[in-house]
């Protein structure tokens, strides 16, 4: 498994203990650009770019994020380390 798969692999759990709803779209290079999750809970959207520890979001994906949070739709970037994903789910599912 990759580096990033771990990481995609942590998050799914994470994600499915929170009683999450996701979807992780197949980007085939047609269309919008999106994240790696498109998530939701308790009537909350929210996005999820995963990477392989220690790297950062291409500028593409930097731009789909701003795009997200200029609707209010809080973005995540995990690289290993939940904390702020966990924290944020604490918060909104309480």
């Amino acid at each position: 498994m990759t580096p990033e798969g771990k990481v995609k692999q942590k998050v799914t759990k994470l994600l499915k203990q929170y009683g999450c709803w996701y979807w992780m779209p197949v980007v085939s290079g047609y269309g919008a650009a999106t994240l790696d999750y498109l998530a939701a809970t308790d009537g909350r959207m929210f996005g999820i770019e995963t990477k392989a520890p220690g790297k950062k979001p291409t500028p593409r994906q930097r731009a789909t994020m701003r795009q997200m949070e200029n609707k209010n739709i809080p973005c995540f970037v995990i690289d290993g380390d939940l904390t702020e994903l966990e924290e944020w789910l604490i918060k909104v599912t309480e």
